[in-house]
């Protein structure tokens, strides 16, 4: 029972040992790297596309734009949710990768539309070899572009669900930790004198001495008989 009242009842606005153990367990660190990497791909390969003067689709890929935004910020609050970990980054997290899986979304649905990519005319005959290599690299340039957005969808899927999980386990609090209750000081106990223990008897040293022999040789024992005067002293007086 002792043990039980000394548990430490966590304060408000931090997370509870089990709340912990699950935002760890999604690995915020590794998967806000990623997304920041993945935030600089497509920013590469969207300005690649862009410098293509043939692509019709410009204003699809300038959604891009956007979207690298949303991930890098969402990559970046889940590296710091990760190193301090709050219920207050939790729940940015959470509102965050929400809307990065809504832009992530919105892009994957435009970029599909235009795979296979399908060229408007032909400038000549001679050239469509080469007008072909152009359509392939294309293709690859877009292709990865779904497969990244795919991926960043899969991690604000999951970021999602653990953040749920965390806010779930809000609630939840182990049964050895209790409610904290305002603090009452308890009354001042009685003063007690103690009476003042009994004095231990003085001890008195007692040096027994022997007599001196010579002494006691001198001391005669009292007669304790009469002493009777001898018959010849009384018939002899006249």
């Amino acid at each position: 029972m002792a043990n039980n009242d000394k548990d430490p009842v966590p304060a408000e606005g931090t997370l509870s040992p089990n709340q912990l153990q699950s935002h760890l367990k999604m690995e915020p660190k590794t998967l806000g790297a990623i997304q920041i990497v993945i935030g600089a791909l497509i920013l590469c390969l969207s300005a690649s596309v862009l410098q293509i003067h043939e692509v019709h689709f410009t204003g699809d890929v300038a959604l891009f734009l956007i979207v690298v935004i949303q991930v890098t910020l969402s990559g970046s609050v889940l590296i710091h949710s990760g190193r301090r970990p709050t219920l207050f980054w939790v729940k940015c997290v959470l509102v965050l990768h929400l809307i990065s899986a809504a832009f992530a979304t919105a892009a994957l649905g435009l970029m599909s539309k235009h795979l296979p990519y399908r060229q408007d005319s032909y400038h000549c005959e001679h050239c469509r070899r080469l007008e072909l290599h152009a359509v392939l690299l294309i293709d690859g340039i877009l292709g990865t572009l779904v497969i990244f957005l795919v991926l960043e969808l899969l991690i604000c899927i999951t970021a999602m669900l653990f953040g749920l999980s965390v806010l779930a386990a809000n609630g939840d609090r182990p049964s050895s930790q209790r409610p904290a209750y305002p603090q009452t000081r308890p009354p001042p106990a009685p003063a007690v004198q103690a009476a003042p223990a009994a004095a231990e008897p003085s001890q008195v040293a007692v040096v027994v001495t022997e007599p001196d022999s010579e002494q006691v040789e001198d001391i005669s024992t009292p007669p304790t008989e009469p002493q009777v005067e001898p018959m010849e002293a009384v018939t002899t007086e006249p």
